[in-house]
């Protein structure tokens, strides 16, 4: 089985006053091959020659009367003379089945799942195979002599799983066992307090000192503060600030990895600018944060939370929602959150979001600030720590994505850093449980979409006014994709505006076929910019029922977008 994310194409969607059809065009089909290399593991091999071979209780008759066909059925099976050498006086115990071994792999292309191959050596008896997955699931077959066996089976959570195959020989009461570890690819999530891994102004984590043009910060994640050996990705909030210049800020593994040709935020002179970044961990432990302009900067990460492959918490994606608008009095109080306050909100329990979460994934958006500031979300259990997750100056309307641990009460809090009053909206796109199956796939950075190129299967021009753009994967329901991540970048900005992501209601339209059925303009946003700004947010974006995620313009004046993909939530 092959994970089956092929990109199908772009519509160009209309808003609801243009009466012109949507133009479907390919898109580049990369993000197929970059989910099945990030599933596809070693898995293991175990090959027969490590068979445990046990004597079973005689079972009468039928098995003297094999003992007794002993020496031509041993010369008749292949590798017999091979095995009675190695397995001694087992395999003579064994008599007319004394070639009786099993040679076992395992490996995988989904976040969840294993196929199985069982070789399995013997003469031409009646056969009763057992797998043991390891997770307290079973399967029984049956074969006869030597077979080839191939089974797959899906893990509910991520791990290691050991895997034993037993093969009986009832006739000849001989029994063949084999197995190994098992190693799933996908790796679950582990909320953790928001806590500063780094700050090149106090050297924090680093040297005291602004990281340079073109240079690197390195950022220790395994084994500090908490997280542990072993950790496969991390989600990260980083900031870039005290800037000069205007520049990017990438993040990858570092070491031993190539630097990808995407970005993660990007920044201007004189504005401090946060991103969400969920990013693989190098097997030395650490992340790399690369300055992509050419004046130095500082650079601030804060980790939320980090993924292992040891049974923790899955993903479930949302419809985003709308859970905080201090605007009109939903979820807090009505008017400004206050300064150097906080409110509590309770996210677990309502709006389709079950009791019993981890944590929960956010757009937080800060509008009408009255002065500078910070916005902090936080657990509704716990004291407000020191880390930001975005960062403001008076009057702009900044959206940051924020993952926070929530309550066993449900509840998270927001702390407005400033020494002014702020309005907050916050908006739920998923959330962490035990009972979420969906597991992170990160892989190479991959450029989907720039509407500043003719490329990616874009046909050239601006992202227009009002109106959207359908992006389609396509995965077979089978291969249970439940979120991409993403990062959303508008650009080349005509004027103030948000961007909304929602998944498609319809599949993509046909090449030739009627146009798809108009989209419902959502309610929510996921990034906001004024005029000349570059503006980027991690999306963690569901593409629904049809592989089809879609982006609005809500803006009045055109833009230019720029999708990057990160990885993916896959439940099998």
């Amino acid at each position: 089985m092959t994970a089956a994310f092929v990109a199908a194409g772009l519509g160009i969607i209309p808003g609801a006053a243009q009466a012109a059809d949507p133009v479907p065009v390919p898109v580049a089909a990369g993000v197929a091959e970059a989910v099945k290399q990030a599933a596809t593991s070693e898995g293991f091999h175990s090959p027969a020659d490590r068979t445990i071979r046990t004597t079973l209780p005689a079972a009468g008759g039928n098995a003297k009367a094999a003992r007794a066909a002993a020496p031509q059925a041993a010369q008749a099976a292949p590798g017999a003379q091979a095995a009675q050498g190695t397995q001694g006086a087992a395999a003579a115990e064994a008599g007319a089945n004394a070639a009786l071994a099993v040679d076992v792999s395992g490996t995988s292309y989904t976040a969840h799942g294993i196929e199985l191959t069982a070789l399995i050596t013997s003469a031409d008896f009646a056969l009763d195979v057992v797998i043991d997955w390891g997770d307290g699931k079973t399967e029984a077959l049956t074969a006869q002599g030597t077979a080839e066996l191939h089974r797959s089976h899906t893990y509910d959570k991520s791990g290691e799983y050991q895997v034993k195959v037993t093969v009986t020989d009832a006739a000849n009461a001989v029994q063949a066992v084999n197995g190994g570890a098992f190693l799933t690819p996908g790796a679950d999530f582990t909320p953790h307090t928001p806590t500063r891994l780094l700050d090149t102004r106090y050297g924090t984590g680093a040297p005291v000192g602004k990281v340079a043009g073109q240079g690197s910060a390195r950022v220790k994640v395994a084994g500090n503060a908490a997280v542990p050996a072993g950790v496969t990705a991390v989600a990260l909030n980083v900031t870039v600030t005290e800037t000069v210049d205007s520049g990017y800020v990438t993040a990858w593994p570092g070491a031993g990895y190539d630097r990808p040709g995407t970005s993660n935020l990007n920044y201007t002179a004189g504005r401090s600018v946060p991103n969400l970044v969920i990013v693989p961990v190098g097997e030395d432990g650490y992340v790399e944060l690369y300055n992509g302009g050419h004046q130095p900067v500082d650079l601030i990460a804060d980790v939320t939370g980090y993924f292992t492959r040891a049974s923790a918490d899955g993903y479930t994606s949302m419809t985003p929602a709308r859970f905080v608008d201090t605007r009109e009095g939903v979820g807090a109080p009505l008017g400004r959150l206050a300064a150097r306050s906080a409110f509590t909100t309770r996210i677990g329990g309502l709006q389709g979001v079950p009791p019993g979460i981890s944590a929960v994934a956010l757009n937080v958006t800060v509008t009408e600030p009255e002065g500078p500031g910070h916005l902090t979300a936080y657990s509704g259990a716990g004291a407000v720590p020191t880390a930001s997750n975005l960062n403001f100056v008076p009057g702009q309307t900044v959206a940051n994505a924020v993952i926070v641990p929530v309550a066993p009460d449900g509840t998270i809090k927001v702390f407005n850093g400033s020494w002014s009053p702020a309005h907050v909206v916050v908006d739920v796109v998923g959330y962490y449980s035990k009972d979420s199956k969906a597991a992170f796939l990160p892989f190479s950075p991959l450029r989907t979409l720039d509407t500043r190129e003719e490329a990616y299967g874009w046909p050239g021009g601006r992202f227009r006014a009002r109106e959207y753009v359908s992006q389609g994967f396509t995965p077979e329901p089978a291969d249970g994709v439940e979120a991409y991540v993403l990062n959303a970048t508008v650009t080349e900005t005509g004027g103030t505006g948000y961007l909304s992501v929602a998944p498609g209601s319809s599949p993509l339209p046909a090449d030739g076929g009627p146009a798809a059925p108009a989209e419902t303009r959502p309610g929510s946003s996921t990034l906001n910019w004024t005029t000349g700004e570059t503006v980027p947010n991690l999306v963690q974006a569901s593409d629904g029922s049809h592989g089809v995620i879609t982006f609005w313009n809500q803006g009045h004046q055109d833009a230019d977008l720029v999708i990057d993909v990160f990885g993916v939530y896959q439940t099998k």
